[in-house]
């Protein structure tokens, strides 16, 4: 099961720690997911998620501050008790000297951030749904193409990192070539990273290791990308059926989500980086809502029909 540390977060979102003795080396949060425990401050304990992240806004603050002191006893040692991983305070907001103290106590770590409750809940949310996705690793290279992440796999040599180089070189971005990383952030989407060991680099057989973010500059590399279309090379064989017109899609299956797909045969002469810039530009046309396969069916069928009355006629 993924995971992050509690340090990753307090570098990520610049968290001020408010308990600096209680040691964070060891905690780790495992799901998505935040809590706000306004019920639990009002004494419903039932179905508490407690191993979530749990977020104190302005209205759960007011609360606790109306509270007595007899009551505030009762409730935070019973919230305190349970398996907490941390308690980020938003908009600056500083817990009581008895919240402190039994946090301590029970060495459970709070935090402080100066964002709004609903900014912060929303951009960490979002945050830990990319880092704790399901993850997996395949063989390919995923290029960024008129803001259209395509994956191109095949064999090992049939010409994905040069098809690649040949794209940087008209501009495009590389983000990874021969491992990439997918996640699924969503039922709907699938991003795509390099590993950190091999992130801008390029292998060329004959050439070796090439550095792309030093020999194009900086725009020719991406970080990370959706990926919205698979591209797979293969060998040509005089035996095979290729699709020529397009009007039934192909998909290939990542993390259970599904991708379009195209099978593209490699012969001498076939300027993969070209054919990779129409597949990108074609794709984007279908989800705007233009088919040009179904355009052309829509001609042949309006000609024929058209003949057809002519010779009624």
């Amino acid at each position: 099961m993924a995971t992050v540390s509690l340090k990753k977060i307090i570098e990520r979102f610049k968290l001020e720690n408010l308990t600096p003795e209680i040691d964070i080396k060891g905690i780790k949060i495992s799901q998505p997911d935040i809590n706000r425990p306004a019920l639990q401050l009002a004494g419903y304990f039932e179905h508490y998620e407690a191993t979530r992240l749990q977020i104190i806004g302005f209205v759960e603050y007011t609360y606790m501050e109306g509270m007595s002191t007899e009551r505030k006893e009762e409730i935070y040692e019973q919230l305190l008790s349970c398996p907490i991983p941390v308690l980020i305070f938003c908009r600056e907001l500083m817990p009581d000297e008895l919240f402190l103290k039994k946090a301590i106590e029970k060495k459970i770590p709070l935090l402080q951030t100066k964002k709004a409750t609903s900014a912060f809940t929303a951009e960490i949310i979002r945050w830990l749904n990319v880092q704790l996705a399901p993850c997996i690793s395949v063989h390919g290279v995923l290029v960024d193409v008129y803001g259209e992440g395509i994956l191109i796999t095949g064999e090992s040599g049939i010409g994905k990192s040069e098809a690649a180089l040949e794209l940087i070189k008209r501009g495009h971005r590389l983000v990874t070539d021969d491992v990439v990383e997918i996640r699924k952030v969503s039922e709907d989407t699938l991003v795509g990273t390099a590993p950190n060991i091999t992130k801008h680099f390029i292998e060329i057989r004959g050439i070796g290791i090439v550095d792309v973010k030093t020999l194009f500059g900086v725009s020719s590399v991406k970080d990370t990308s959706q990926i919205d279309l698979v591209i797979r090379l293969e060998d040509w064989s005089k035996d095979k059926e290729y699709d020529r017109l397009g009007l039934e899609e192909e998909y290939a299956e990542y993390l259970g989500n599904k991708i379009a797909c195209h099978s593209i045969p490699i012969r001498p002469g076939r300027n993969l980086a070209v054919i990779c810039e129409s597949a990108a530009v074609n794709h984007r046309q279908k989800k705007m809502g233009y088919n040009a396969a179904q355009e052309l069916y829509q001609r042949v069928q309006n000609n024929l029909t058209k003949k057809d009355e002519d010779d009624e006629e």
